[in-house]
């Protein structure tokens, strides 16, 4: 998400989303090398052999099969002492190794070191090496889809062995908390729902368990809470770019172009999701974005507010402020203020990730090439696009009115078309002409609650608007059997990142980390009552 995605639902990211190229993207998921408790070799990969269809009943993915595909998982025995209990990170829309920290400083280690428990990253299917096929046609991507998914997180639960451990760790026998942010926090909550008989808890961070198809409120804390000059200067300058597609003045949309070196890109969307990256462009970051802010400097980025202050920069050399003024016959006489120092910003950072290539190739920054998407060679881009454009929706777009950071040239048709090109018709599966939300939604969407499943978000999180703590929800209350939390201040799950000391954490991530310490604990005094009552269901 939700990449990238968005995907970069994304890692986070984020997210690394398909059809773009891959040099330009950075993974909302990505994370720097820091020094860490283990090397990342010191992790082995384990695989179980997963079924590729864990519903041989649903006309849903008929023709069946009975096949099975390996899927890697790394575990963490570090802290485990026998009754401690079993903490499943799930890996969402990226690679296994790249949720390393996760066992190492971040969440599962905070709660494996507090209670003597055993951390185990699961990787998705249709990521990192977890191919169920050798290709991603549009036929083999059919068993991508959520209720498979967290079907994987079920039967692993309750079939996994960890080497090295004697004793009989799977489910319901042995107390299992799933953990995931983003788009592996609503696949936490979904689990929790659908298989509470199994698993015994969950905390979902930043879960976006609801879903729409345009998602325009993914620039509303940017508008709020960002720089207001920064903010006000990209409103105006959108703004009178809009009228001059609105009036079809194409002399000074191509001028407008120009201005950022980018006068080649002839689709006026693909240009504006170009100015746009710096923000976040729909589905595609090759820059970091607010998303991408971190109290942790080891996994944040600054390049939003380095972006920010240059727009704004009020020491601009004269040749940049003149800019400003170039289009002023196009609005009145009236200033581009800051236009210069915008696209100066672009002309710097982003034109030279292109390394030469035609700037409206897809080896640059154009987006109109049917063929380039039609690749189905197995990556984590197509496999994220791909459930984008089944299910989970949420297509970055410009609101419907007010002020708006990005042009609203960037509606739902642009992303859907990626869509249409990437997946052909297969002979048993298709895609939809939009996304089929409702089996996303399905779990309970923005209102989703079970028993044991703890909801947590951030204030400032571009993607609130489709979590449990969206600005638009009920009040919310929490209990020790369904508690929630809001982080002021916070990003896109925050609290998934530590470093090996609570108490030395900012103040609200540190609380956030104690109650998530507390909340797990009072569950487990409550283990052997769940377990008796449950009676060693292993049943999906």
């Amino acid at each position: 998400m939700f990449p990238s995605i968005l995907l970069a639902w994304l890692a986070t990211i984020s997210v690394v989303c398909a059809g773009y190229p891959a040099h330009l993207l950075t993974s909302r998921d990505g994370e720097p090398p820091i020094e860490r408790r283990q090397s990342q070799s010191a992790y082995q990969a384990h695989t179980i052999d997963m079924p590729i269809d864990h519903f041989p009943d649903n006309p849903r993915y008929a023709p069946h099969t009975k096949a099975s595909f390996r899927q890697r998982y790394y575990f963490d025995s570090s802290y485990y002492k026998p009754g401690g209990p079993v903490y499943l990170y799930i890996g969402g829309e990226t690679s296994g190794p790249s949720r390393f920290s996760n066992l190492q400083t971040g969440i599962i280690q905070i709660l494996m070191n507090a209670t003597n428990g055993l951390g185990v990253i699961l990787e998705n299917r249709y990521y990192g090496e977890s191919y169920p096929f050798n290709t991603s046609t549009t036929d083999e991507l059919a068993y991508l889809t959520t209720e498979q998914t967290i079907a994987d997180n079920a039967y692993f639960a309750a079939h996994a062995t960890f080497p090295g451990i004697a004793t009989d760790l799977s489910a319901p026998n042995t107390p299992w908390i799933l953990y995931g942010g983003s788009l592996a926090g609503a696949q936490t909550a979904f689990s929790i729902k659908q298989y509470g008989h199994l698993l015994f808890g969950g905390i979902a961070s930043s879960a976006v368990t609801k879903t729409v198809l345009a998602y325009p409120e993914w620039y509303a804390p940017i508008q709020k809470f960002a720089p207001q000059d920064c903010v006000t200067s990209i409103n105006d300058i959108i703004d009178k770019f809009d009228a001059l597609v609105e009036s079809n003045n194409t002399e000074g949309i191509n001028e407008f172009k120009a201005v950022f070196g980018l006068e080649a890109l002839k689709d006026n969307r693909d240009f504006a999701m170009t100015i746009a990256f710096p923000l976040g462009g729909p589905m595609n970051y090759p820059t970091n974005t607010w998303q991408e802010l971190n109290w942790n400097s080891s996994y944040g980025s600054q390049d939003f507010f380095h972006f920010c202050s240059n727009v704004t920069n009020m020491n601009a050399p004269a040749n940049i402020t003149a800019v400003d003024t170039l289009l002023s016959n196009y609005s009145d006489g009236q200033p581009w203020t800051n236009l210069g120092n915008y696209a100066q910003y672009v002309k710097q950072t982003l034109l030279p990730l292109c390394k030469g290539a035609p700037i409206d190739s897809t080896s640059c920054f154009g987006t109109q090439n049917q063929t380039f998407y039609a690749d189905t060679t197995n990556s984590v881009s197509r496999s994220y696009l791909y459930s984008t454009c089944t299910e989970q929706g949420a297509y970055q777009v410009a609101p419907a009115s007010g002020p708006s950071l990005i042009s609203r040239v960037l509606q739902v048709d642009y992303t859907q078309q990626w869509c249409e090109w990437a997946f052909p018709n297969g002979t048993f599966n298709s895609i939809p002409s939009t996304p089929n939300l409702t089996y996303y939604n399905n779990y309970g969407g923005g209102n989703i609650s079970a028993d044991r499943l703890a909801l947590i978000d951030g204030n400032i999180d571009v993607w609130l608007g489709v979590c449990y703590h969206s600005n638009d929800s009920p009040p919310r209350y929490s209990s020790d059997l369904h508690p929630e939390y809001l982080i002021a201040g916070a990003g896109h799950h925050w609290d998934s990142y530590g470093i090996k000391d609570v108490e030395a954490e900012p103040q609200f991530i540190r609380e956030a980390h104690l109650w998530e310490i507390r909340t797990v604990k009072k569950w487990l005094r409550s283990f052997s009552k769940w377990s008796a009552g449950v009676g060693g269901n292993f049943e999906l």
